[in-house]
């Protein structure tokens, strides 16, 4: 015989001898091989010949005794382990694992010898009458007879159990002897893992499940939110080394579920809700490692995260709904806009660093900001001042990578405004002041915040905008000629005059009534219309009044002062030059000036800040006023328009004043009297007459929702025509969702409107209702 590398040991085909005659040959030939299984048994085979065992066992085979020998050698089996199973069961309790691991290897080593010497008999004898080999029966009698032995089975159990939960309570235990037992019971299963599972696993579950019920329990009443979760931690991992040390693997995933269960499913809503530990404090109080911890934790279980997800996004709309709806944030756009940003900032962060960008976390509370922020009608308003603020002062010294992350941010947060054409009525007239009055701190911010709602919101959206630096750009060539066409006449003009040029439909000009302005201005009005017109044949220029500035200067007893104003405060302050005192009335109507203009303007040349003017109540004695005699010039900033209108501000010669006593009153009442403020001081030379900045009045509020309804009209009717072109024919709701879906990028028209409009198309023959169904609708080429 030879021996493999692998430990078998292999025969030669041997040839019986004389046997077939031999009546007793059987008999004899089994005593034999019982007498050697029991030596090896008995762990004394080293005096055995193997090649004449397994030629006996060969003949036995060859002489059709098969079934003797395989019968005769589960017996003997059967019987020596019976008396394995009473020794096992005798052996004292710290004994009995090592014990019983000591027969089973016995065992495996004794059937594996066994098995070489019946080879031929498990080759062909068991193959043919599909009978279990000789090792396979080994295990089924060792499972039959020790593991599940009435005095074993419940005993191994327990001790197992026990010696599991003896580890989870910190105490240190045999790892490789339950790994060994372990392993016993899987083999134990030829080919199947049932005994483990039936035997161990489950009652293993079981076990685990009311032991992390109970130890639950008690944490979730003892530990804050933060601390359940790191001993949950602990324990989630020292379950999963306990299965690579002496489970078998396929318990792992089993194993995991249950203790998930236990800690983490039957406690989430507990866990969240925890006061002053819980979810809403953890985002409250930036606590990114736990919230991190949380969601690994959520995202084990089934809708875990789903209700983390719900409770953070239910957070979010009610801080945000507290932002918007909160009084005084709203009354100053900048901090209103600036806590959204906040708030923006602070989720984003969670989102990075403790919820992993989760697609899912980012849609909910994008969906929260949503919803939130179109809570506030002022929103799209107050989005455009913020950004006004911004341009003009709030990026001065900024470079120009954090200008481009502080408009991403804006623009975030511009992305969930419904009402997107409401928002660019607002910031044409933002856009439009910094450009006329010069207060944009840089050409570049301007153009890249119009690229980045371009590229948002489409070329239609930025298109007027864009149309507004082309006519500022226009109107200094045209300027430039203007002046040589004023040299070459050689008759300079009494006032330094600057025109814009604007063009009708860009700029939120108004058709405002004209100005009374003062002769001088008015003469180099006519002079810059002549040179405009002998150069542009057909175009008619419109004088803004009310989008102009101007320079004076004024002489008072202390000194004199360069006063910046705009050109409505320049025609005011120019009637004083010839009386000392005038009512509102009077003003009104000597200037021509729009009542609600007209208290704007008053009300920031009597401010305390630079009170240019005083007032005085009519029904207040009149007092004797000193008048002094003051000069004034100053440039004028008009603005025109080709085909539109223009705004114009204008100098003053010469002016009278007259000293009252002031009113505490911070609104113009139209009784007010108002004289020239003889007591001004200044340690400025230039002084800056600031225009009184107040929110829209309802009556503003109402005309600019009344363009944006009026524009929306005609983009609804637009669309209707685009999609009825296309489709030929369509279903009412159909085409109301289509023009619906086509629209949602600049606001969400209602339902209601879009029927209106299909009704006026039909009326204006565009469309036709089908003759056989009214709800569909035909397209009229």
């Amino acid at each position: 015989m030879m021996a493999k590398p692998n430990g078998k040991i292999q025969f030669k085909n041997l040839q019986s001898h004389g046997v077939l005659a031999d009546p007793d040959f059987p008999k004899r030939t089994w005593k034999l091989l019982k007498t050697a299984m029991r030596q090896i048994h008995q762990q004394n085979a080293s005096n055995l010949s193997f090649e004449e065992l397994y030629r006996n066992g060969y003949n036995m085979v060859l002489q059709k005794h098969g079934d003797l020998l395989y019968n005769n050698l589960k017996k003997m089996v059967d019987k020596h382990l019976k008396a394995v199973a009473k020794t096992v069961s005798e052996s004292i309790d710290e004994k009995f694992l090592l014990e019983l691991n000591s027969s089973w290897i016995n065992h495996k080593t004794s059937m594996l010898m066994i098995r070489d010497i019946l080879m031929y008999m498990d080759r062909n004898y068991v193959k043919q009458n599909n009978l279990s080999s000789v090792f396979d029966l080994g295990l089924y009698l060792f499972r039959d007879n020790v593991a599940h032995c009435s005095t074993i089975k419940d005993r191994l159990l327990n001790t197992l159990l026990s010696m599991v939960q003896k580890e989870r309570e910190g105490e240190v235990i045999d790892r490789i002897l339950i790994k060994n037992i372990v392993q016993m019971l899987i083999d134990l299963g030829v080919n199947s893992k049932n005994v483990y599972i039936e035997d161990f696993e489950k009652p293993l579950l079981l076990k685990t499940s009311s032991h992390y019920q109970a130890q639950s329990q008690t944490l979730i009443q003892t530990c804050s939110c933060p601390d359940y979760m790191k001993k949950v931690e602990i324990c989630l991992k020292e379950e999963l080394e306990r299965v690579s040390h002496y489970l078998d693997n396929s318990s792992e995933p089993k194993l995991k579920e249950v203790c998930e269960k236990q800690l983490i499913s039957n406690h989430m809503r507990t866990l969240i809700d925890m006061e002053n530990s819980g979810l809403i404090s953890m985002l409250k109080d930036d606590k990114i490692e736990d919230l991190k911890r949380m969601y690994n934790l959520f995202s084990r279980v089934s809708d875990g995260l789903n209700l983390m997800k719900d409770v953070i996004s239910g957070y979010v709309k009610e801080i945000g709904r507290g932002i918007v709806m909160d009084e005084e944030k709203t009354k100053e756009s900048g901090t209103y806009f600036q806590s959204l940003l906040d708030l923006k900032d602070k989720y984003d962060n969670l989102l990075q660093n403790a919820l992993y960008n989760d697609k899912q976390f980012i849609h909910s509370i994008q969906q929260a900001f949503e919803y939130f922020i179109n809570l506030n009608p002022k929103s799209p308003e107050y989005i455009s001042l913020f950004i006004d603020e911004k341009l003009k002062k709030g990026l001065k010294g900024v470079s120009e990578e954090e200008v481009d992350i502080i408009l991403d941010k804006i623009l975030m947060l511009f992305r969930l405004i419904q009402e997107k054409d409401v928002f660019e009525k607002y910031y044409k007239q933002h856009l439009a002041k910094r450009l006329l009055l010069g207060r944009s701190i840089s050409d570049d911010a301007e153009r890249n915040m119009i690229a980045k709602l371009k590229t948002e919101c489409g070329y239609q959206f930025t298109s007027k905008l864009e149309g507004m630096f082309t006519d500022m750009r226009l109107s200094q060539d045209t300027m430039s000629g203007f002046k040589t066409y004023i040299q070459n006449l050689k008759k300079a003009l009494p006032i330094d005059l600057n025109v814009h040029v604007l063009t009708t439909g860009f700029w939120p000009t108004q058709n405002t009534a004209n100005c009374n302005l003062p002769r001088e201005i008015l003469l180099c009005c006519e002079a810059f219309k002549s040179y405009y017109l002998s150069n542009h044949n057909g175009r008619l220029l419109l004088w803004q009044t009310n989008m102009g500035t101007a320079e004076i200067k004024a002489n008072f007893p202390s000194k004199s002062h360069e006063l910046q104003v705009s050109s409505y405060q320049m025609v005011i302050l120019l009637l004083f030059n010839d009386q000392s005192k005038l009512t509102f009335k009077e003003i009104a109507d000597q200037t021509g000036i729009p009542t609600i203009d007209l208290k704007r303007n008053l009300l920031a040349l009597t401010n305390p800040k630079n009170k240019i003017l005083d007032r005085e109540l009519s029904s207040s004695s009149s007092s004797s006023s000193t008048t002094t005699t003051t000069t004034a010039s100053s440039s004028s900033t008009p603005t025109s328009t080709s085909g539109s209108s223009s705004s114009v501000s204008t100098p003053t010669s010469s002016s009278s004043s007259s000293v009252s006593t002031p009113t505490p009153s911070k609104s113009i009442d139209e009784c007010d009297v108002f004289a020239f403020n003889t007591k001004f001081k200044s340690k400025l030379f230039r002084v800056k007459v600031m225009a009184v900045v107040q929110k829209e009045t309802p009556v503003e509020e109402k005309e600019t929702r009344d363009k944006v309804d009026e524009d929306r009209k005609h983009q609804i009717e637009a669309s209707i025509v685009r999609i009825m072109k296309a489709r030929k024919t369509l279903e009412h709701s159909n085409l109301v969702s289509e023009v619906i879906k086509q629209l949602q990028s600049r606001f969400v028209p209602n339902p209601v409107i879009v029927k209106k409009r299909i009704e006026s198309l039909i009326e204006r023959e565009y469309l036709e209702r089908s003759k056989q169904d009214r709800k569909i609708y035909n397209y009229m080429a």
